[in-house]
This record gives structure tokens, C-alpha cells and sequence, in this order.
């Protein structure tokens, strides 16, 4: 007798999603436990930026994440996953400013305060579409402590870090070359520069000697640079210019007499062996400029125009310059000759535009001492564990090669750099607070790069810098970070060494790296390919627990993602089965109540076997999922539910159900809430919606499956000789079905079998289950017996344990029969062949833990008694 129940007959992940993310959050089943003596578990978000949508490799790195403390919680874990945002202080203000524009406005047309304000609207504006997207995507986010890199906490952490570092003289004032971005007029970091290949010209040029005896040649990529040069550099071991050491150029336009000076980091094989010196305009230059004591002419404005060092060119963009100087000293016959060079050219990361280096004074943070004990604590107990490892290499290389980092940006958003500058004295002060005089004094205009803030997240959101903050010391250091490879050196590299340096211990045990989410063709998306795809036009499209179950199993740790519609799709179908299936066994559970459930009675070998199984996936996940091995967890779970329960478990459930045996009936009920629920608790972290959905409607304990316990393995539900027992009915089934299609002799129509079993052991098995036999093979005749002669005409397969023959009389092509055989054989053969190949292996037997080895032991006889088999039916047909 079916039952009705609430579930609707169809699939529909619209209708199932609908309200229920509200639902948790009124339950408060995201939120963690402070106050609870269980042990902490705790993720905190990368902070996605607040200047637009989220993209797929959002919803990967965060559905990662969700599945991991939807997991831990269900574990008994106090499971904090902490949410929060950035400010990205290029970024936002480049589109605040964007915006600005089309209204026919600048920021300095506002001021300061007034665009602060703009900018803080639109960052409401775009936080809130932010939380609107980790809702439909159902991330179990803590928002009782949402962050943002700009609240007073944070600032109050970002300003503490930036005084400690001061005064441990770890930070500094000083001019320097810098990357300079002149569209958004603001500093860059090494890694926000992006470098191209381009194709541009090598300007070769004559600078002649100043008392008239000749040139020296020189080349450059930039010759609008040429007007701050200051000297001449030549190795001091060059015999062409040994003699030219200590004289003058005049340097051609401008007119300024520079020197010829000796040092050692030219390389006298590379063009001519004398290269100009810009020490304004190139790090290198900077360099050989100081240890010359040479001057430093800067010839640029900030927004990349000539300044009034240019001359005539005052005004002009730095190109339109670059064609008019290149021109002026044709004319001059200076220029000589121009090749054509492919060179790298460095990129603003945010705005595109061409890098200029610039001399310029900005605060720079002293890499060497922070990176030395970030490094040494990948020596200890303590160390950050990168997954897949491979990732440490790239971690600790950037760590090896760091320059000093540049944290001033020439911005209005942003934390604003904490240090005062006397009006009459220029003295500096540096503190939390202004100077109480604070007429005399004006603040520093820049704010901080805002990887700087971004570095203080796992313990700057934790409540630090007070360190007795109860949730510091609780949730602190934090369990996992996931993130991609693209931002080791950005990000994860300095929440590392800040970590190190201000709480003493690394900021996150494990750091799980995934890969980009690229199209199908493997190309990275982008908006110039038109390849995008918004996760948000998925989720209405096929549900949310489709796309999250593709973008976590699709590929392994490390790996890059390739999108695919089909994939999402054969997970939608994938659902579908779930729901039918479980909608199925719900209607034929006649209102069961959890207290009903009982295990303890007869089992059928189906019932045995079920049971054993679903503790079988229950390790495999459980240790895959430990090792972040998603892709093979969705394998595991995938063949549980698609082929063991959905295939054959719930197609065998219908002999009980449907029969008159009431305690058989009920066993199987009893079964079925019980490996759906288990079931569906081992998917939740993966599909949350419909595993909710589903598990409402089951017999079950606790107000929702975000709070239920995590499956164990119990071993009182574990029966291996009932699973080898399903294993031979499988197989039996499995063949009549597969020889029929062959021979093209479909399951409705009857035909005789007999089953040949091959000891007493077999027999009581087959014997047993006839039943199940007759359901699923739909034989016209069942003869089982103990090695039953091959009856003639007949097609044959050899199962574990047992012969089965199909009499198919004016069916059979013996030819035919005999190819297959053939084939058979050789498939037999060729496991014969591998496995003893193992276990010749002195080694293997030697080093492999016995159970493996007896594992190997017992395929070997197995294949050997298949392979003995189909050689004997071999020759009985061909006797025939």
C-alpha cells in the first residue's frame, strides 16, 4: 500500500529551493557556539571584492568551502564559517569614479568626504547583491559576524599592525622606483602588475662626447625617458671605454652635460656596452644613480604627461612624446636606427594601462625578516600544509625572491596611512590616534595597498588585536583556507607571514588550492571571448545543488575546471533519480515513524547487502573528503546511490513490499529510512536543497539535516558474506540480461535457465534467492543444481561461485557464441597474466600489508577458475 506524501511528483529545484535558505537562517543552524565545549572547526571566507558580481570561480571556491564546515558541523565539530568583504581599494574607487564620470563629475569635485560617502553607497549597493548570491548558492555563513576590511575592528587591527611594524623599523618612508599606474594616478605592487609581450622599438642613439672627439652609443625601449638621463654607464673592465671614464656627454635636446661613469652591472656583450642612466625612470638606474650619487630628474606628471623637466615637450602624453622625440632626433641624426623588439611590458592589473617606473616617495614594508620566519615555520610541526603540496614550492619560491613591498596607494578608499606630518618641522609621528595639536600637523593623504588589510583577515575578524577576545582563542588559529593558485603570492603568502609575526602561529593549518574554471575548450573566460558563464543563470536554470555538486567534483585539488552544460545537466538528471527514488520509498514506508525503525531482525541478502555497502561509502567519503578529495567523494557517492540503492536495492525492496510477509515488509521499510537517511546526509554538503527537502520527509530526529550527526560505519550493520552472497545474484542477473540483448531476445519474453553452482555454498545461495532470480531474469524455466553438465546449444557465462546456461534453442549463432567465448577467454587471460605478474613481484609481496597481498591471492583464483571455465565451454562447443 503507497502513502501520500508532501513530496511533489516531479523535480523542480526551483520550487524545492524556494524559501528554504531563509528557513535555515531563522533557525540559526549556521551560526557557531562560543559558549559550547566542542571543538572548534573554522573556515573564514576570502573576502570577495565589493565591486560587482560573483563569478563561478566564486561559487567553486565557496561551495568548496560550504561543503567542508557543512560537514565538520554534522561531525560534532562548533563549526564556524565566517563571512566577509572587501573594500579592494583600486578596485571600488576606479568604479565609483567610472560612475562618477557619466554624471559629468570627479572625485575632486566632490572631495574627499562627499565621494567617501558615494563609495560607502555603493558598497552597501553591491554587498547586498554579494549576499543575495552566497544565498542562492546556500552557504552556511555565519552572518552574526559578517566583516568588512573597513569596519572599525578591522581598521582598528590594520592600524596596530602599520604602528608595531614602524616601530620594529619594518616599515619606512623612502623615494624609490615604484610601479606606477597613470590611470588611476596610484602605486602597484609587483604582483598587480601584469607583464605582456609587446612589439615596440629598440631606439639606438649617439650621445656625443662633450669635448668633441666622438660618440658613445646607447639604446633604449622608452626614449622619452632620454630627457631625465643623468649619466652614462660602462663596465669598468671595457677596453672601448676605459679612456671615456670620468668625461661628459651632452645629452642631445636638453643640452645637460652628464658623466660617463663605471660600474659593474652593465653587461659590456649586450648592444653596445654603454647603457644611458635614467635614475628617475628605472629600478636598475635607481640603483647605479646611487651608488654614483647621480641626480634623480623626474620628467613625468602622475597622470603620464610631460612635466616641466620635458622642455618643449611639457604637456604632452608620454607617447605623443615618444613619436615627437623620436622624430626630433632623427632630424638631429642622433637617432640612427630603430629595430624591432619584442619586450616585456608591464600592465596595470585593474586599470590596463602601461606600467611607468617612477620615481616616487611612498612607505614601504621591509620583506626580508618577515619573510625569513614566515619560511622557517614550514620547517616545524606548525607548518602551513598546502594541498596538493606541489603548492608549497610556488609559496616558498616567492617567499625566497621578495622584494620590499610598497603599501602606499595614492587612493581615497582605503585605510588611510596612520602618520602625521608636522606643517613647520616635517617631522613625522606615526600612531592609533592624530597629534593633540593637531593644527600643526596634516595627515598622510594615501591609504594602504589593500592586500595589507586583506593580510590580517583570519585574525583581524577574530576580534585581535585583543588576544583575550574569547572567539580570538577559540576559532583562532583557523582550520582550512581555500583559495586558488593565483593568489599565493598575492594573498595567502602574507596572511602568512602577518600571521607569524603578530599571533606566533600560522593563520590556517591547511591551505586546499583549486585551479581556474575555464570554458570547455580550456580557455580561461573572459569578456573579450565572450565565454562567461554567471552561476546565477545556472541556479535558475538547473538548481543550485546541480551546479554546486558539478564545480566540487569535477576535477581534483589543484586542477584547472572545465564548464560544461552537459555536465551540469547529467547532474540535474542525477537529482531527478534521488528524488524519484526517494519519493518512491517514502510513498511505500506507510507513514513509518523514526521510533519504528528496527534493524535488528531477518534480513534479506538485499537488505544485508544494502546495509553493508552504505558502510562501505560511509569510510570512502568520510576519508576522501578528510583529503579533499571531492572528485572522487562525488564518484563514491554517485555509484552508491545511481547503481546500488536506485539499480538494485529499491528494485529488489519491491518483492517484500509488494508480498504478504509483514515482518519482511517492515524490515525493509526499516531499511530503507535508514540508508536514505544516512544517504542523504552524506550528499548534504554537496546538494544542501534537495537533501533537505527529502530528509524533512523522512523518519528522523532534530529539527534539520544542517544539525544532524555525520554517518558512522557501524559494525553491527556490516555483513560480508551477505555482500558476496549479492555480489553472485548481481552477476547472474548482469549476464542473462547482457546475453539476451545479445542475442536479441528481449526480458519480456521467457526462456529456461539453469544455474550451475559450483559447491554446496553457492547452491544454498542461489537456492535462497530464487525469488530474486525469477523477478530479474524472467525465465521460463529455473533449474539450480551443483555442477550441472553444459546442456548442448546453449549460451553461457561464468559468474564468481557459479555457471549459468540460456538454452536458446533456434536462438543461438554458434559461431557466434564461440567469438565471444574467444573473447572471454583472452579478457581472463589477460588478468590471469597481471595479477600474477603481481604476485611475482618479490617486492610487492614483500613491502604490500598482507591484506593487500591476500586481496591479489584471491583475484588470482578467481580469475583462474573464470579462465578454466570458458575454456571448457570452449571445447564443448566446438565438439557439438
Amino acid at each position: 500500500m503507497t502513502k501520500e506524501i508532501e513530496m511533489p511528483t516531479k523535480y523542480d529545484p526551483q520550487a524545492i529551493e524556494k524559501g528554504r535558505y531563509e528557513w535555515w537562517l531563522e533557525g540559526k543552524y549556521f551560526e557557531a557556539h562560543p559558549e559550547s565545549d566542542k571543538e572548534p572547526y573554522t573556515i573564514v571566507i576570502p573576502p570577495p571584492n565589493v565591486t560587482g558580481k560573483l563569478h563561478l570561480g566564486h561559487a567553486w571556491d565557496t561551495t568548496l568551502q560550504d561543503i567542508i564546515i557543512r560537514m565538520k558541523r554534522m561531525q560534532g565539530y562548533d563549526a564556524l564559517w565566517l563571512p566577509g568583504m572587501d573594500h579592494a581599494g583600486i578596485a571600488t574607487q576606479a568604479k565609483v569614479e567610472e560612475k562618477l564620470r557619466s554624471e559629468g563629475k570627479t572625485r575632486y569635485d566632490l572631495g574627499r568626504e562627499a565621494f567617501l560617502e558615494e563609495t560607502w553607497k555603493w558598497k552597501d549597493e553591491y554587498a547586498g547583491h554579494i549576499r543575495s548570491q552566497w544565498a542562492k548558492l546556500g552557504l552556511g555563513l555565519d552572518y552574526s559576524r559578517e566583516r568588512f576590511t573597513l569596519d572599525e575592528g578591522l581598521s582598528q587591527a590594520v592600524r596596530e599592525v602599520f604602528v608595531k611594524l614602524y616601530e620594529k623599523d619594518l616599515i619606512y618612508r623612502g623615494e624609490y622606483i615604484i610601479n606606477w599606474d597613470p590611470a588611476t594616478k596610484t602605486a602597484l605592487s609587483d604582483i598587480e602588475v601584469i607583464h605582456k609581450e609587446i612589439e615596440g622599438g629598440f631606439y639606438h642613439m649617439h650621445y656625443p662626447l662633450t669635448d668633441g672627439t666622438g660618440f658613445i652609443d646607447v639604446a633604449t625601449t622608452r626614449p622619452e625617458t632620454m630627457l631625465g638621463d643623468t649619466a652614462v654607464a660602462v663596465h669598468p673592465e671595457d677596453e672601448r671605454y676605459k679612456h671615456l671614464i670620468g668625461k661628459t656627454v651632452t645629452l642631445p635636446i636638453v643640452g645637460r652635460e652628464i658623466p660617463i661613469v663605471a660600474d659593474d652591472y652593465v653587461d659590456m656583450e649586450f648592444g653596445s656596452g654603454a647603457v644611458k642612466i635614467t635614475p628617475a625612470h628605472d629600478p636598475n638606474d635607481f640603483e647605479i644613480g646611487n651608488r654614483h650619487n647621480l641626480e634623480r630628474v623626474l620628467v613625468m606628471n602622475e597622470d603620464g604627461s610631460m612635466n616641466g623637466n620635458a622642455g618643449k615637450y611639457e604637456g604632452m602624453d608620454r607617447f605623443e612624446c615618444r613619436k615627437q622625440i623620436v622624430k626630433d632626433l632623427q632630424e638631429m641624426d642622433v637617432l640612427f636606427n630603430i629595430e624591432t623588439h619584442v619586450h616585456s611590458v608591464g600592465h596595470s592589473e585593474r586599470s590596463g594601462a602601461v606600467v611607468e617606473p617612477y620615481l616616487s616617495t611612498q612607505w614601504f614594508v621591509r620583506m626580508k625578516p618577515l619573510a625569513e620566519q614566515a619560511m622557517a615555520i614550514q620547517d616545524t610541526d606548525n607548518k602551513v600544509n598546502f594541498v596538493p603540496d606541489r603548492f608549497e614550492n610556488t609559496y616558498m619560491r616567492w617567499m625566497e625572491n621578495l622584494h620590499d613591498w610598497c603599501i602606499s596607494r595614492q587612493l581615497w578608499w582605503g585605510h588611510r596611512i596612520p602618520a602625521w606630518y608636522h606643517k613647520e618641522t616635517g617631522e613625522v609621528l606615526v600612531g592609533h590616534d592624530a597629534p593633540e595639536d593637531i593644527d600643526n600637523w596634516r595627515q598622510e593623504e594615501d591609504v594602504l595597498d589593500t592586500w595589507f588589510s586583506s593580510a590580517l583577515w583570519p585574525f583581524s575578524t577574530m576580534g585581535w588585536p585583543d588576544a583575550e577576545n574569547e572567539e580570538f582563542k577559540k576559532y583562532y588559529p583557523t582550520n582550512t583556507l581555500v583559495t586558488g593558485y593565483d593568489i599565493i603570492a598575492f594573498w595567502v603568502s602574507r596572511m602568512i607571514f602577518q600571521g607569524v609575526e603578530f599571533t606566533g602561529q600560522r593563520p590556517f593549518a591547511d591551505v586546499l588550492i583549486h585551479g581556474l574554471v575555464r570554458d570547455a575548450e580550456g580557455r580561461k573566460m573572459s569578456k573579450s571571448l565572450g565565454n562567461g558563464v554567471d552561476p546565477m543563470d545556472v541556479i535558475s536554470e538547473y538548481g543550485a545543488d546541480s551546479l554546486r555538486y558539478f564545480l566540487s567534483t569535477g576535477s581534483s585539488p589543484g586542477q584547472d575546471l572545465r564548464y560544461s552544460t552537459e555536465k551540469v545537466e547529467a547532474v540535474w538528471n542525477f537529482a531527478n533519480k534521488i528524488w524519484n527514488a526517494s519519493r518512491f520509498a517514502l510513498m511505500n514506508m506507510d507513514g513509518m515513524k523514526y521510533e519504528e525503525i528496527d534493524l535488528s531482525g531477518q534480513k534479506s541478502v538485499a537488505d544485508a547487502w544494502i546495509l553493508t555497502r552504505l558502510n562501505e561509502t560511509i569510510e570512502t567519503v568520510t576519508r576522501l573528503s578528510d583529503r579533499y578529495e571531492f572528485g572522487e567523494v562525488g564518484r563514491a557517492l554517485y555509484n552508491f546511490i545511481w547503481d546500488d540503492l536506485c539499480d538494485w536495492y529499491i528494485e529488489m525492496a519491491k518483492l517484500p513490499l509488494y508480498g504478504e510477509d509483514e515482518a519482511a515488509k517492515h524490515m525493509t521499510r526499516s531499511v530503507l529510512a535508514y540508508v536514505l537517511d544516512n544517504t542523504m546526509r552524506l550528499l548534504h554538503p554537496f546538494m544542501p536543497f534537495i537533501t533537505e527537502e527529502i530528509w524533512q520527509n523522512l523518519p528522523h530526529q532534530g529539527e534539520s539535516i544542517v544539525t544532524a550527526a555525520w554517518p558512522t560505519v557501524r559494525d553491527d550493520l556490516h555483513f560480508p558474506e551477505q555482500a558476496d552472497e549479492m555480489k553472485l545474484l548481481s552477476e547472474i542477473i548482469r549476464s542473462v540480461r547482457t546475453i539476451r540483448a545479445e542475442v536479441q531476445t528481449p526480458m519480456s519474453k521467457k526462456v529456461p535457465l539453469i544455474l550451475s553452482a559450483k559447491d554446496d555454498k553457492a547452491l544454498k545461495t542461489l537456492e535462497s534467492n530464487a525469488a530474486y532470480i525469477e523477478k530479474f531474469c524472467n525465465p521460463e524455466t529455473l533449474e539450480i543444481g551443483l555442477r550441472i553438465d553444459a546442456p548442448e546449444k546453449a549460451m553461457s557465462a561464468v559468474v564468481t561461485g557459479a555457471e549459468l546456461f540460456l538454452p536458446l534453442q533456434g536462438l543461438i549463432d554458434i559461431d557466434a557464441e564461440l567469438a565471444r567465448l574467444e573473447k572471454e577467454l583472452a579478457k581472463w587471460e589477460k588478468e590471469v597474466k597481471l595479477v600474477q605478474g603481481k604476485l611475482s613481484n618479490e617486492r610487492f609481496v614483500s613491502k604490500a600489508p598482507e591484506a593487500v597481498v591476500a586481496e591479489e591471492r584471491a583475484k588470482e583464483a578467481d580469475y583462474l577458475e573464470k579462465r578454466d571455465t570458458v575454456i571448457k565451454r570452449l571445447d564443448e562447443l566446438k565438439n557439438l
